[in-house]
């Protein structure tokens, strides 16, 4: 604790140290076993895509390394401690959520929904960063064109951005996000992305749901495929993302392929040729 009562912030990130980790966790939802017996860490500095068919329990993942739902079995620690063991306000300093689905009942503006990220610090000294934050956070998502309009009159994909600005606003050393370019156009979606490369160069860890394997495969430094509950594969996505495990992973005939002009893997689906006109 701070001396003025406030929790105490994270350290700075250091490359390589492991921020959260999954050992034997296993989550039943609804009488279903959602995952089973997962081991996964993510440390500082790293992209870490997690892949899988819809039901695979990516998202469940997700949520258990934020603390947000418990093991059943296992154990997920968070900065080096039991993730129940944090408070919600020690949480929400160390690592950062952006949810499938982002609603709001009221008529906030975009830069009060981005300013709502740094709820955190506000008996901390890094409430000086407050506004320095929100800006740099609005103009890597893109969203400072629009900061006064409210955030109910926005298209999905600018809602989209905008949660995502706020995530970044939080500035926490772990950035958890699900499915962050589900309602994204081409470029927002390499927008995203790269952005996350960047926070990582910079020292903090990202997990990324993503269902598009090409980005996985182009912006990730490791990728976890899951399946039915458990971790199928994970390493980096050369290693990982090959045609024969995501083939039988996703119960359809995929073709990993090298980009003509550069190289870079690419991963789509196998279809039947065209008919000759």
């Amino acid at each position: 604790m701070l001396a003025g009562g406030g929790p105490a912030p994270p350290d700075a990130p250091v490359p390589g140290l492991t921020l959260a980790a999954a050992k034997g966790l296993t989550v039943r939802l609804g009488g279903r076993t959602v995952l089973d017996g997962v081991d996964l860490g993510v440390a500082a500095g790293e992209v870490l895509a997690l892949v899988g068919p819809n039901g695979a329990g990516k998202s469940t993942l997700l949520a258990a390394l934020a603390a947000d739902v418990a093991p059943d079995e296992g154990e997920v620690t968070l900065a080096g401690r039991p993730a129940h063991a944090w408070r919600a306000p020690e949480l929400a300093m160390r690592r950062a959520v952006l949810p499938q689905m982002s609603t709001l009942a009221f008529p906030f503006t975009v830069s009060e929904v981005v300013r709502m990220g740094r709820a955190p610090w506000a008996r901390t000294p890094a409430r000086e960063e407050d506004d320095a934050a929100v800006a740099e956070a609005m103009e890597d998502a893109e969203v400072t064109a629009f900061h006064d309009r409210p955030f109910a009159a926005l298209s999905g994909g600018e809602r989209a951005r905008v949660a995502l600005a706020r995530v970044l606003a939080q500035r926490a050393p772990l950035l958890l996000l699900d499915e962050p370019t589900a309602a994204l156009d081409l470029r927002h979606q390499e927008l995203v992305l790269r952005v996350c490369r960047e926070r990582a160069a910079r020292g903090p860890g990202v997990v990324v749901v993503l269902h598009d394997l090409g980005l996985a495969a182009a912006w990730a430094d490791r990728a976890a495929v899951l399946d039915g509950g458990r971790i199928a594969a994970d390493g980096s996505p050369a290693d990982v993302l090959t045609e024969e495990l995501l083939s039988a992973v996703y119960q359809h005939p995929v073709e990993v392929l090298p980009h003509p002009r550069t190289g870079a893997r690419l991963v789509v689906p196998r279809r039947p040729g065209r008919p000759a006109p």
